[in-house]
């Protein structure tokens, strides 16, 4: 559920964008090379000339990376498509350095949806790559070394790509699959547990043989699957208890907001006293947006005494007391407002921001270790 940043959007598909994230401009680079040297290499152990009139093997790398880049896109388009198709909500498709994240924010309901989810990444990676070695059969002959090298490169780590993923590694494809069979015997937060302890195992075999190996790229695989498996086990963990508190018991309740035709400095001091960086935004005490500390700090002081919150006023995001805070923390990360504002019948009761469900994380914990704490209802607090 996590926003990816450092990317930028290329495309779309099925109204979810598609993004590029900046180290796969570092990696385009380096492929490049790496796949550059191989032809060179393949063709004098072959002994056929490589060199063509104005190409360079080097073109023909930068074919493959990109090839290689585009066949993850449709791995990750694959997943997509079918999580759509089963009740699932995506929210991005990101390529980076070691492949491509698609960032699900709601999985299918059934567990053997997610794991036919899971698996359809590899399955498409492994038939694009045959599709290929046909397309090489039936080509015809020729003696221009490199395109065909690049084709038959390019099926070959289509094949590579495929059974990689399936490899239990937890969060890999095949450690969705290893959970989604889990899950309907020992619960999505247990089988989460034991696919992450596995997963976190190969990160350690991966670090291992990219030492032996002095390999960096492994290391870099280690990194992503440990931080990876790491943070999916949180957040499911998170969302079984999320998923069981009421917005009206982690909100703060607030009654009044920052009005829009306050002075910009006015707002200022009211945030300063509230100690919050954002404040909901109120016509004659009706909520309709938010202001944010950072955006009324961007006017210039001498101004602040004549522009009003109305200029800088931002859409508000509204969730009820009764909604589940699973629900309303997907909203904060899809719509991006640093707090959502709390509505009963029209009428502002409370906001919430991250730091009030990190609280209501930390009091769950509290409650789980035995020290002393429980849920309070803001119902029972609120003045009169």
């Amino acid at each position: 559920m996590r926003s990816t940043r450092g990317a930028f959007k290329v495309a779309s598909f099925r109204g979810i964008p598609i993004r590029l994230h900046y180290s796969l401009l570092l990696a385009l680079p380096l492929l490049t090379l790496v796949f550059g040297s191989v032809v060179r290499q393949a063709a004098r152990t072959a002994s056929v000339p490589v060199e063509l009139p104005g190409v360079v093997p080097f073109l023909w790398g930068l074919v493959v990376a990109v090839g290689l880049f585009a066949s993850v896109l449709l791995h990750e388009m694959a997943h997509v498509f079918y999580a759509l198709r089963t009740g699932g909500r995506v929210r991005s498709i990101t390529l980076m350095i070691v492949g491509g994240v698609s960032e699900v924010t709601e999985l299918p309901r059934r567990h053997r949806d997610e794991v036919l989810m899971a698996l359809v990444g590899p399955l498409t990676s492994v038939v694009l790559g045959v599709l290929l070695i046909g397309l090489l059969a039936v080509l015809p002959e020729s003696r221009i070394f490199t395109p065909r090298f690049a084709l038959s490169y390019l099926s070959g780590l289509n094949i590579f790509l495929g059974l990689f993923n399936l490899l239990p590694a937890f969060p890999m494809d095949g450690g969705r699959i290893l959970r989604g069979l889990l899950a309907g015997r020992m619960g999505l937060v247990r089988a989460t547990r034991v696919a992450s302890g596995v997963g976190k195992g190969f990160a350690g075999l991966f670090f291992l043989v990219g030492l032996l190996t002095l390999n960096p790229f492994l290391f870099v695989i280690a990194f992503v699957v440990l931080t990876g498996a790491h943070a999916e086990a949180q957040q499911v963990r998170a969302r079984a208890v999320l998923e069981k508190l009421r917005v009206e018991q982690v909100m703060t309740p607030r009654f009044h907001g920052v009005e829009l035709d306050t002075s910009v400095a006015e707002a200022l001091a009211d945030l300063h006293r509230a100690r919050r960086p954002a404040l909901p935004a109120t016509e004659q005490d009706q909520p309709v947006g938010w202001v944010e500390v950072a955006e009324l700090l961007r006017v210039p002081e001498p101004e602040r005494a004549h522009r009003t919150v109305r200029e800088l006023c931002r859409k508000a995001v509204v969730v009820s007391p009764e909604d589940d805070v699973w629900s309303a923390a997907r909203r904060m990360v899809e719509a991006q407002p640093p707090l959502l504002l709390v509505l009963e019948r029209g009428r502002l009761v409370g906001t919430v921001d991250g730091n009030d469900i990190n609280a209501a994380l930390a009091l769950h914990q509290a409650s789980e270790e035995g020290r002393p704490g429980g849920w309070p209802r803001w119902r029972q607090e609120r003045p009169a």
